[in-house]
């Protein structure tokens, strides 16, 4: 089945950790704030339904995409926080921003998370038009914020099963 024809925002639960003292960061993208609230709206709800306090997830908005690098290492760099869950959308448009936005946030992303040996999401959207970008923002294809909170609630369990063995 393609991912045209799906929700892609089903996932597996089971052996999900134990969230409710961790601490979560989610950087949102203030550009197309009407894709990135909803991003948020996805992250934020998962979080909670799955068990983390709302005392302890903390946002962060950031002007743009690109910005989401530079804002991600900064709250992964405090000791209190146990992931950060980046949140954006860049739409293709008629130029090739997007792929060098695309690119450049998805390394410098990759780099913060190897870097401070934590969960750093990325959880930015990439695509063609606004109308895809909303199908994926709590559409007919499911919530990106709620896969990247997912996600982070994954990694923190791997992490947590690698450091008990």
């Amino acid at each position: 089945m393609s991912s045209a024809d799906k929700n892609l925002s089903v996932f597996n639960t089971n052996g999900l950790p134990d969230i409710s003292k961790k601490r979560f960061a989610i950087l949102v993208a203030e550009w197309n704030s009407e894709v990135t609230e909803r991003l948020f709206e996805g992250a934020y709800k998962t979080l909670v339904d799955y068990g983390a306090a709302p005392e302890n997830i903390e946002r962060g908005n950031v002007p743009g995409s690109f910005e989401l690098t530079l804002g991600s290492q900064w709250f992964a760099q405090r000791p209190d926080i146990d992931a950060v869950i980046a949140l954006g959308v860049v739409i293709q448009g008629e130029t090739k921003h997007n792929d060098y936005i695309n690119h450049a946030v998805a390394q410098g992303i990759t780099n913060v998370s190897l870097k401070l040996d934590k969960p750093v999401i990325f959880g930015v959207l990439t695509p063609n038009t606004m109308e895809q970008a909303l199908d994926r923002a709590g559409g007919i294809h499911g919530n990106k914020g709620d896969e990247a909170a997912m996600t982070a609630i994954k990694m923190i369990g791997l992490h947590e099963n690698i450091r008990k063995a």
